[in-house]
């Protein structure tokens, strides 16, 4: 079998734990089979592609990591249906398409979302990336590794958008942002006229102020420790904006909610933070979990608390999003005026994206984007 052509790239590498990206040229592969290749025009940078630098989850380095691509179709495999050559797409997390779960409806809980999106190779365990002399660079993180300016997705996760939508911005809806809108829309099912609580005003917990106030929540109270983002979840929806670094903030959302709040959503991964957050639920209250921690991460709580007021914890994956049809929805919000992420983003040049990770970090910068049209020439 012939060698398939390989496209020259310039991708951000991580070699190291805790090593800065490093931009450098690479060779990407020929799309085959279900395979669509994409020139990114911008990829947002979300909390997961720091901690997998960080090693958090044993991902195999060194890795092209980036998980919120956006850009346009340039060239499709053989077994590609749906997509063509020019078309705009969102791409998303990775899914196998056909175990119980998927079949169900429930792609965020792929039996196989572990390798999927974080194995550092395809399904065949066959990497697209290699540095110019041949050595394999792992990718596929999140099926498509696209801190780069092409990368390789599935068919089935790589979202068509409308041409008119402002691709640059779009990126971000393939994980933080759904994530934490659709925890509010999909697994939490906030109600009209109820009492919501975000513990953590990043990307996510922003986005859930944003889908909150859609969902027509009378309370929404955001809790973080940088007051410019509690400022703004003021300006994009939350009711009340408290300070996490105050000691008394449980006894402060159950003055405000008159008992506790009826949904909680977190998104800090921090333990002691989820803890008081089912302390700040009223009786029958939910807190759902979204905040990425280090594998082996224990949280204790009083037990009884739960038993006896009948509160429940849920954990949540990439909001209990469906891509293929929440994508296009948000996008559609958003052309609307009605769901206005675009507050939540700051764009970086590609070559600049180690101040993005440490504007990120620092909580300078909610949703770094970075735009690939500024890669350096390697």
């Amino acid at each position: 079998m012939n060698t398939p052509p390989y496209r020259e790239i310039v991708a951000a590498v991580t070699r190291s734990k805790g090593a800065p990206f490093l931009l450098e040229p690479a060779r990407l592969r020929a799309p085959v089979d279900d395979e669509v290749l994409v020139r990114i025009v911008a990829a947002g940078m979300c909390h997961t592609d720091l901690i997998i630098r960080d090693q958090y989850y044993p991902v195999p380095l060194p890795a092209v990591l980036g998980h919120e691509g956006a850009g346009v179709v340039e060239a499709v495999g053989p077994g590609v249906r749906s997509l063509v050559p020019g078309d705009h797409v969102v791409l998303s997390y990775g899914h196998c398409g056909h175990c119980l779960t998927c079949a169900a409806g429930r792609t965020s809980y792929c039996a196989d979302f572990y390798a999927q999106n974080f194995g550092g190779g395809g399904q065949d365990g066959r990497g697209a990336i290699t540095a110019p002399d041949g050595t394999p660079i792992h990718d596929h993180f999140f099926s498509q590794s696209s801190f780069a300016t092409f990368a390789l997705s599935r068919e089935r996760s790589a979202i068509k958008v409308p041409r008119h939508a402002p691709l640059q911005l779009l990126g971000p809806l393939g994980c933080g942002i759904q994530t934490g809108a659709g925890a509010v829309i999909h697994s939490l099912k906030v109600t009209p006229g109820s009492r919501f609580l975000v513990l953590g005003a990043g990307a996510v917990g922003m986005s859930a102020v944003l889908a909150a106030r859609l969902a027509g929540a009378a309370t929404i109270i955001a809790l973080d420790i940088v007051p410019g983002r509690l400022a703004l979840a003021r300006e994009i929806g939350a009711t009340h904006a408290l300070n996490s670094r105050d000691s008394g903030w449980v006894d402060a959302v159950r003055a405000i909610t008159g008992g506790g709040v009826d949904f909680a959503l977190e998104s800090t991964g921090r333990p002691e933070i989820l803890a008081q957050g089912v302390s700040a639920l009223a009786p029958l209250g939910v807190l759902g979990v979204v905040g990425a921690s280090p594998l082996g991460t224990k949280a204790g709580f009083d037990l009884n608390e739960l038993m006896i007021a009948g509160k429940r914890i849920q954990g949540i994956c990439e909001g209990d999003s469906v891509p293929l049809r929440f994508i296009p929805e948000l996008v559609e919000l958003h052309l609307q005026g009605r769901f206005a992420f675009d507050k939540l983003v700051t764009f970086y040049p590609f070559n600049d994206i180690n101040r993005a990770a440490a504007d990120s970090e620092a909580g300078t910068a909610l949703k770094p984007i970075l735009l690939m049209d500024s890669a350096a020439e390697l």
